[in-house]
């Protein structure tokens, strides 16, 4: 049995919907690519020395963070090109294997943009009303076109950077510097 959505359940899928219905593929591709860039700029903005460390023990570390976002991506984006290209749906894998090696901000960041390419290059060769019929299932907002799931990628990738930006926050580098831009304050030790 499906869990109803909530007021901002509805709220995000008639966004999706709507936008997707209004804007060019290539004005999505250009609002992921913007999400993107602030992702980035929230994952490499975590100390390095810390990326793999949780802020609290119910929270995900950086590295927990870009895993979800890959696995996110590579079932939804993988989901975008099998319609696109009338193939069978990916399978959603289980984020974040135990069992995975750790990688580092711009490790993650490449590879995102790597697999993002391709996914930009094959949604700009896609007709506007290429398969309206097939859809990829959301565990929240149900079944996306293939235009609404590229705009969730934005959405996803803006979410996680916010979380991101409050692991920094939470973990600054040891030495108790913080980086802020391009410049760093000195923290004052507990008082």
């Amino acid at each position: 049995m499906t869990t109803p959505m909530t007021d901002e359940q509805r709220r995000i899928k008639s966004y999706l919907t709507a936008q997707a219905a209004k804007l060019e593929p290539a004005a999505i591709v250009a609002k992921v690519r913007d999400a993107m860039a602030e992702l980035e700029a929230a994952a490499v903005a975590v100390a390095p020395s810390r990326f793999t460390e949780r802020p609290a023990p119910d929270e995900w570390s950086g590295d927990e963070v870009m895993a979800h976002v890959a696995a996110s991506d590579a079932y939804f984006g993988g989901g975008i090109v099998s319609i696109l290209d009338d193939r069978a749906l990916p399978t959603r894998e289980e984020r974040g294997s135990a069992e995975r090696a750790a990688r580092s901000a711009d490790e993650w960041c490449r590879g995102l943009a790597r697999d993002r390419e391709a996914l930009f290059d094959r949604v700009r060769a896609a007709s506007l009303d290429s398969r309206p019929d097939r859809t990829i299932e959301h565990g929240m907002f149900g079944p996306l076109t293939w235009r609404e799931a590229l705009l969730f990628l934005r959405l996803h990738d803006l979410d996680h950077a916010g979380q991101l930006r409050q692991i920094a926050t939470a973990l600054p580098p040891h030495g108790g510097r913080i980086a802020l831009g391009v410049i760093s304050v000195k923290q004052s030790p507990p008082r």
